[in-house]
């Protein structure tokens, strides 16, 4: 069986009213994309909680999926006409059928962090097998090490976990990082999300990597303070969870915040400055990794 695959340009103003329109005619799937991707004038858009956000590209593409028999002109001219709009220009293309098993799993490679640290998804050979693996598949929560604020959260731990620690891991997702710390020799690691999700998702992690972790939701967070603490989460959370980050951080105890763009580092550093001593912050790619010691 194949598909047909039309990719349709539209301005900003349309794409979620065509998209929409389009699924309700006929499509299989539809999704908006930048149009400008992977060119010097793609556009960024990062969304914090409870803040206002840009929701699609000002110039988008939406990506429309039918089956091998639809027919694709009337589908799309009648979409334009329940508008109503003029019926866009696109182009069509034939996908094959394909194992997209198979498939998503070739678009994600084992992801090294230092020479004794790599990423594996569990398809995969380990590259080193002397190094230490962290067995880890794309999933329902955030966290596979390609993002470069995990990236920069994991080689903080690399790089400065002695033994012994104990860790919170505030915002786990996919527990990548409380897993992480135990294989870099933390003596214990705590995680913490908001998402049920997460927590199942870190708990089956844990598991598949052979260590014990405990996760819960905030609520369920027992009281303590921790060697150190790692929030990889955003800047808004952050502004707002500083005091209580701090009160789980003892004093000497170490704390690693990232999920922070680079423009806002000096405003997350003025507020966590109250209770930490600040190393200078790490950036990778736009996005920051801010540390420091507890006073």
């Amino acid at each position: 069986m194949s598909y047909q695959q039309a990719s349709i340009p539209v301005p900003e103003s349309l794409a979620e009213l065509l998209s929409d329109a389009l699924m309700e005619h006929g499509a299989l799937s539809a999704a908006i994309e930048d149009a400008l991707a992977g060119t010097e004038n793609e556009q960024p858009i990062f969304g914090e909680p409870d803040m206002p956000q840009q929701q699609v590209w000002q110039q988008s593409l939406i990506i429309a999926l039918f089956d091998e028999h639809a027919d694709v002109a009337r589908i799309i001219a009648n979409t334009a006409a329940s508008i109503p709009i003029q019926p866009p220009e696109y182009s069509l293309e034939t996908l094959e059928e394909q194992d997209w098993v198979r498939l998503t799993q070739s678009q994600f490679d084992p992801i090294k962090i230092s020479d004794r640290l790599w990423i594996t998804p569990t398809w995969h050979d380990a590259p080193d097998a002397r190094a230490i693996n962290l067995r880890l598949d794309p999933g329902l929560a955030f966290g596979t090490g390609s993002h470069p604020t995990t990236h920069l959260c994991l080689q903080w731990l690399d790089n400065n976990l002695r033994g012994g620690e104990s860790v919170l891991d505030y915002g786990c997702g996919s527990g990548i990082l409380s897993i992480a710390a135990l294989k870099l020799g933390a003596g214990s690691a705590t995680g913490v999300d908001i998402d049920p999700q997460a927590i199942k998702a870190s708990n089956d992690n844990a598991a598949q990597n052979e260590v014990q972790a405990a996760f819960y939701l905030p609520d369920g967070l027992p009281q303590g303070q921790f060697d150190v603490v790692v929030a990889n989460i955003l800047a808004n959370p952050l502004r707002m969870l500083g005091d209580m980050l701090a009160s789980r951080t003892r004093t000497g105890g170490r704390i690693v915040l990232s999920g922070i763009l680079e423009e806002q580092i000096d405003e997350m550093s003025a507020i966590y400055a109250q209770w930490f001593d600040l190393a200078p912050a790490i950036v990778n790619n736009g996005w920051a990794c801010i540390t420091g010691t507890k006073r």
